[in-house]
């Protein structure tokens, strides 16, 4: 084991002497005032390492011993990650005693005493390889499937599988033989590094599916793909938190991984409060039982931050292993990419814009490449959907964690200021933001066969009117409202009906929260049908009237109550009215 000992500090970068080799990333352990304190090297040049630590430094000295792990920063992948809350480097925080992490203290990922009930589904004389099926237990509503270790490279042949039982995590559930003929005991849990993706699938395909989210902007507007990529930047307020709250309890995925990285604690302390009480409209239980938590709060150790997305990230990508689709959620990527700006200043590296690491956009993309949907060794297909947010100083679109992430992900969702401020929530620019995913031919054919044939068009038809409808309010604002012909009007009045309708939602209403892809088609057609329809100047004042009126009316019922008896006096109504405009 390699060892070496402390020459400098600087906060929590320290520059070891070693006396043996040391890898990148490579976790080592610095003892200091009695307490062993855990670290990653980040940088190495000929003798010394340098090395970040995950606590405070206070109390260490030159000269101080430290011993190297011979192993990069590792999570524990095994039944019973659901439903728990983690910091970056998976310690259990509900069973940490205090309102503070004190220094040095760890907690165990998992419960090694609990018994699952374990089902095979390898026999002996099978062949498998990493990321095989052997068996599967229970987790919450989930099918948590067994499987070969990922580290284990090459072919192997199954010599026993335990029967049906219960078992620890720890109990050894099947033999496999390499091609040596040499015996491994498999267990339910195993270790993977953060750092480096999980590969145990046999391809990676475009997206062809949607992941529907229940917010009209994202769905209807600019769709994110399952097993796509996308980010949310804005200014501070403008609602990236809640926005992604929502998503999170109404998106179609068997599991959510909420990363808090670097969030305000009176933040942090919301999601551990909500989580457990939300009801879950898949599975009738709550929420928390299909989630995991990731927690960095920002007065956490810089390192700590930086290690939580990809903490996040290979328990999400463990899921997908298991054919299950799984939604990682980050908040805030950009404290990430601030993390790693300070430890790049700290080793003194040459700085890029705004003092970020020059290489900050190749690692974005390499976090970003991660995502996406697999199709398994047996045929099954799994996914990881990632959704970050961003939050740019002073709502600066231009600074370089936006430009960056905008290269590597495919859906872009600009919340813009001036709508927070007018209340129309959720701020999404409907102009700056898009999805990529609407020029895919996979997609398209899925929209118009899940939702309705040519629905790519009519999306662009509705988008068509919304920037028709803002150019006609520029003119109107600076010529004034008898200085503009009486079409820019007509303009502006359908693309604040599609504004009203379609993208402004209620996140805290019972009906309006959550919009399954049925009701975002009728509320679309019925809008398009109003806006397509030619208006005398006589029914102008007369239709802005009913406009209002069908506003009020769609935001306050879904799909079901609209076809319901109680409504179809009503529905008379709005059919003569249209029909006499």
């Amino acid at each position: 084991m390699t060892k070496g000992e402390v020459q400098g500090i600087i906060s929590n970068m320290v520059t070891v002497r070693v006396d043996g080799p040391v890898a990148q990333n490579e976790i080592c352990y610095v003892r200091a005032e009695g307490v062993d304190l855990m670290a990653e090297v980040i940088k190495v040049v000929g003798e010394r390492a340098y090395i970040q630590v995950y606590d405070s430094t206070r109390g260490l000295r030159t000269g101080d011993r430290v011993e190297f792990a011979g192993h990069m920063l590792e999570v524990e992948l095994a039944p019973g990650l659901l439903s728990r809350i983690y910091d970056g480097l998976q310690n259990d925080l509900v069973a940490m005693e205090g309102l503070f992490i004190e220094r040095g203290m760890r907690t165990a990922p998992l419960d090694y005493e609990m018994l699952w009930e374990f089902e095979p589904l390898a026999a002996a004389g099978d062949t498998v390889s990493a990321g095989s099926w052997l068996g599967r237990v229970r987790e919450q509503w989930i099918d948590h499937k067994i499987m070969m270790p990922f580290m284990m490279a090459g072919r192997y042949e199954v010599r026993s599988v335990a029967p049906e039982g219960s078992y620890k995590i720890t109990d050894t559930i099947a033999v496999v033989a390499d091609a040596e003929g040499r015996e491994h005991n498999i267990t339910m849990v195993q270790r993977w590094p953060v750092k480096m993706p999980i590969r145990a699938y046999v391809d990676k395909p475009r997206p062809s599916r949607i992941m529907e989210t229940g917010v009209r902007p994202i769905d209807t507007f600019n769709p994110l793909a399952e097993g796509g990529t996308g980010f949310i930047p804005g200014p501070f307020g403008a609602g990236k938190t809640v926005l992604q709250h929502a998503i999170s309890k109404q998106a179609d995925a068997d599991i959510i991984v909420f990363v808090a990285c670097g969030e305000r604690a009176n933040e942090v302390v919301e999601i551990f409060t909500d989580f457990p009480k939300l009801d879950d409209p898949r599975t009738g239980h709550k929420l928390m039982d299909r989630t995991t938590i990731i927690c960095n709060t920002s007065n956490m150790p810089v390192a700590a931050r930086e290690a939580s997305v990809y903490t996040g990230m290979t328990i999400g990508e463990y899921y997908r292993s298991m054919g299950l689709k799984v939604l990682v959620l980050a908040d805030s990527t950009s404290r990430w990419a601030q993390a790693l700006r300070e430890m790049s200043n700290r080793l003194e590296e040459l700085p890029g814009q705004d003092a970020f690491p020059m290489d900050l956009s190749a690692t974005i993309s390499n976090f970003y490449a991660r995502a996406g949907l697999v199709r398994l060794e047996n045929g099954e297909t799994g996914s990881v959907t990632f959704l970050g947010t961003v939050s740019p100083a002073g709502g600066n679109l231009k600074e370089p964690v936006t430009e960056s992430t905008k290269k590597a992900a495919r859906c872009f969702y600009a919340l813009s200021q001036a709508r927070a401020d007018s209340k129309r929530y959720p701020a999404i620019d409907p102009l700056d933001s898009y999805s990529k995913y609407l020029e895919y031919p996979e997609v398209v054919e899925y929209l118009d066969r899940r939702v309705e044939q040519d629905w790519a068009s009519m999306v662009n038809r509705s988008k068509t009117i919304v920037r028709r409808g803002k150019e006609a309010n520029d003119q109107i604002n600076i010529l004034g409202d008898d200085g503009v012909p009486l079409e820019y009007h007509e303009r502006f009045w359908k693309s604040e009906l599609i504004d009203f309708v379609i993208l402004q939602q209620d996140a805290f209403d019972k009906t309006d929260a959550n919009t399954p892809f049925v009701r975002q088609r009728y509320m679309l057609n019925l809008v398009l049908g109003i806006c397509d329809r030619p208006y005398e100047f006589s029914g102008f004042e007369q239709c802005a009237t009913f406009f209002k009126t069908l506003i009020n009316t769609l935001r306050q019922m879904n799909y079901s109550e609209w076809e319901s008896e109680r409504f179809a006096e009503y529905r008379k109504e709005v059919d003569d009215f249209i029909n006499e405009l």
